[in-house]
């Protein structure tokens, strides 16, 4: 099977992350005048032995079926999925798991943060979430090429499972007990974002060793999801950093 990666910077990062696992890339050819942009990358993709297509704007706006392309697409293999048990078998100290997030912009955006601050994984459901998509590619700008994805059957099982493995699980919703940054994150520890509509569900609610909250200001109780999960992330990193530093 194969994919579209649509997008200078997500087609450059796919490049990056395996230029094996790139069939071909189809460029904009332009009337009467050329994009440096456009130009570098296509030297760049046959520097990595990529063939170069150039095309019509019609070509790419077909295959894009409205997503934004910017004038280049990539044919890519499938992106390679990680099971459950390999993610802890390889010991993680940072994990997010998402529930019920059906935006593709969001999903690729936390999968950005993700890979921005050093998680190990990204968890999510089968049912009720984004599917892995041209748009989820494009709104990770490229990250989601270097991230290591674990898509499970039933997401309160997953973190069971992580609890199990000594990790450390927690729910961010805007009514948690306490805020996220009073908290010892120095320890293995799953981040669990939810829905804007609906939150967490009860039953991964019910998987999660604490429900915790962002330290936000009235009027703004609680922020969109991928900000969110950027923030606690970024918080999780920060503390660890600071725990590195403290060793003698």
């Amino acid at each position: 099977m194969s994919r579209l990666v649509l997008g200078v910077q997500p087609v450059r990062e796919a490049i990056r992350a395996g230029a094996d696992r790139i069939d071909r890339i189809l460029v904009m050819r332009r009337a009467g005048d050329s994009s440096p942009l456009l130009e570098a990358l296509a030297r760049f993709a046959a520097s990595q032995g990529r063939p170069v297509e150039w095309v019509e704007a019609a070509t790419l706006d077909r295959l894009a079926k409205g997503v934004a392309h910017q004038g280049v697409i990539a044919i890519a293999s499938d992106l390679q999925l990680v099971d459950l048990a390999t993610v802890l078998d390889r010991q993680p100290t940072t994990l997010i798991a998402l529930d019920q997030i059906s935006d593709p912009q969001n999903f690729g955006a936390i999968i950005r943060s993700a890979v921005a601050f050093g998680t190990d994984a990204v968890l999510w459901p089968e049912h009720a979430s984004a599917p892995l998509t041209p748009a989820t590619f494009r709104a990770s700008a490229g990250a989601i090429e270097h991230a290591s994805l674990c898509r499970v059957r039933k997401l309160p099982a997953a973190l069971q499972a992580a609890a199990d493995a000594g990790m450390l699980v927690l729910g961010l919703a805007g009514d948690g007990s306490e805020s996220i940054d009073r908290l010892d994150l120095s320890q293995p520890v799953v981040v669990v974002v939810g829905s804007e509509g609906s939150g967490i569900r009860r039953s991964v609610r019910s998987a999660c060793r604490q429900i915790v909250k962002l330290p936000t200001f009235p009027p703004v109780p609680t922020l969109n999801a991928s900000v969110a999960a950027a923030v606690a992330l970024y918080e999780v990193a920060r503390q660890r950093a600071h725990a590195a530093q403290a060793i003698p």
